[in-house]
């Protein structure tokens, strides 16, 4: 199995599928995984695969790395759209994430005014108020839930032990619509169970999900890299599409990205 992992705190400017021109920072550490959910679709691979470097950096190093790139990036004139919060695991894990942001703020506003500061996440830590409050403060907080039935996030994503959705839900409730909804669609075979993301039951409760909780905007799509579990497909843009009509014909705003 080939997985990406990103050996450097700050990576890019790559070019995103739903963020543009992005340079990644990734507060995990460099030669392993660490994360809440251990997704049959992650680039970086399984949980278990990248548990030799438990290392994180401190803050010092991390704005270090920032401050250096983000002048060099200046000086040679590139555009960047999204300082993006990603890497190997869930960002908002790391202790120190609130402090982090605020750092990333002040030097975005000094260096790249125009960029957005953007920060993809499942959700898991929006508990911690501290963390739900940096995720506030950013431009793009943009949060997962892959399925609106526990039964296919527990499939898809295999979240530690003590996760909610139900929880989660009412957690972003409270976050009253200031964030950006993520929800990966696939089909396939994994652990000896088929699941396909398009079927009826699945996109109705979704679409319900979204009236419920009610985000800024949603973002839509599908497998684009190699994955670890091996038997799955990536659903058509015209299947995401059938789905998100009605939501749109209501006025929610959705990005869908095949």
């Amino acid at each position: 199995m080939s997985t990406i992992l990103f050996e450097q705190i700050v990576f890019g400017p790559i070019h995103s599928r739903r963020l543009g021109s992005s340079l990644g920072v990734n507060l995990l550490p460099l030669h392993g995984k660490w994360c809440s959910f251990d997704c049959i679709y992650c680039e970086c691979g399984w949980n278990k695969d990248g548990r030799k470097d438990h290392q994180l950096h401190d803050v010092e190093d991390i704005k270090a790395a920032l401050t250096t790139r983000l002048k060099s990036l200046k000086e040679n004139g590139t555009v960047i759209n999204s300082i993006t919060f990603s890497g190997n695991g869930e960002p908002t894990m790391h202790p120190h994430f609130p402090e982090i942001i605020d750092t990333t703020i002040r030097l975005r506003d000094e260096l790249y005014p125009d960029a957005k500061i953007s920060v993809l996440s499942n959700a898991t830590q929006i508990r911690n108020d501290k963390v739900r409050d940096a995720l506030l403060r950013v431009d793009n907080p943009i949060l997962k839930i892959d399925s609106a039935i526990e039964d296919i996030v527990n499939w898809i994503n295999k979240p530690q032990p003590g996760y909610s959705l139900s929880e989660t839900i009412e957690r972003l409730k409270q976050m009253s619509g200031k964030y950006i909804l993520q929800t990966m669609f696939l089909k396939g075979s994994n652990d000896g169970r088929y699941v396909d993301c398009t079927s009826e039951e699945n996109a109705k409760a979704w679409q319900d999900l979204v009236r419920e909780i009610r985000p800024r905007s949603v973002m839509m799509y599908t497998i684009d890299r190699e994955t670890p579990a091996k038997d799955l497909q990536k659903v058509t843009v015209e299947e995401m599409e059938k789905i998100a009509a009605p939501l749109r014909a209501e006025g929610f705003e959705i990005q869908i990205r095949g």
